[in-house]
């Protein structure tokens, strides 16, 4: 049996904070999913990330990679339930559906964007937050992903961890009911034992949703987000290039 290390979402999950900036990306359709696409400057294909979960997108556009992220909650994000106790509003039944839909979503997006969008010396990497996790886990044991990166992970397993080949960078937060310390700590183990390529980062004083939620009028969260961001590029330039 594969004992959970990261468990379900809770209230931070779904605090809206006010970002300043303006998108560049375009909605595009992906194998019957909306998709944010993020391209780089010169329009180029050879580094592709496949991006599970909203935000920052652009960041990694403007450094050179063409950034993909599907809308595996189908226009049905916490956003559009910002009172988890309204009439009517299951929110575990909500999380259950969700859980069951985005799998079947997944596969068949990424496979189309490596036909569409790739090309035959691309090189993929992955990075996924809160839900999005796992799936970084999944495609981190494929051969042609070169690296992947995870934040404040959710519904990971002990599994997760053990079967990833690829390299893996975790971004953590010493505060994280999702992604507790015994947790984080077994994960570095399992990583140890499997004598894994990986690096783990863990910032104090914030805390879980911290990498895409983060208030930028604290400085502390405002610092802590743009490093995950920053260390995760870094990441990925070390495989890519």
């Amino acid at each position: 049996m594969s004992h959970v290390l990261a468990g379900s979402p809770g209230d931070c999950c779904f605090r809206t904070v006010q970002h300043v900036g303006e998108k560049r990306g375009t909605i595009e359709t992906v194998a019957g999913v909306e998709t944010y696409v993020s391209r780089p400057k010169d329009g180029s294909n050879k580094k592709i990330v496949l991006f599970f979960a909203d935000l920052i997108m652009d960041y990694w556009a403007d450094n050179g990679y063409l950034v993909v992220g599907l809308d595996y909650f189908e226009d049905d994000s916490m956003t559009k339930h910002p009172d988890r106790e309204a009439p009517g509003f299951d929110y575990k039944e909500w999380i259950a559906r969700k859980k069951a839909r985005a799998p079947q979503l997944v596969g068949p997006w990424v496979e189309a964007i490596r036909r569409d969008y790739g090309g035959p010396d691309t090189k993929y990497v992955c990075v996924g937050y809160c839900f999005g996790a796992p799936y970084v886990c999944e495609y981190l044991t494929k051969d042609w992903i070169v690296a992947g990166a995870f934040g404040h992970p959710a519904f990971l397993n002990e599994d997760h961890i053990r079967n990833v080949k690829q390299p893996l960078l975790l971004s953590c937060a010493e505060v994280d009911h999702t992604f507790p310390l015994d947790a984080r700590r077994k994960a570095e183990d399992i990583l140890v034992e499997n004598k894994a390529t990986y690096f783990i980062q863990v910032f104090g004083s914030v805390q879980h949703g911290f990498a895409l939620r983060a208030d930028p009028s604290i400085p502390v969260q405002k610092w802590a987000r743009e490093e995950s961001a920053r260390a995760i590029l870094n990441w990925f330039n070390h495989f890519c290039d």
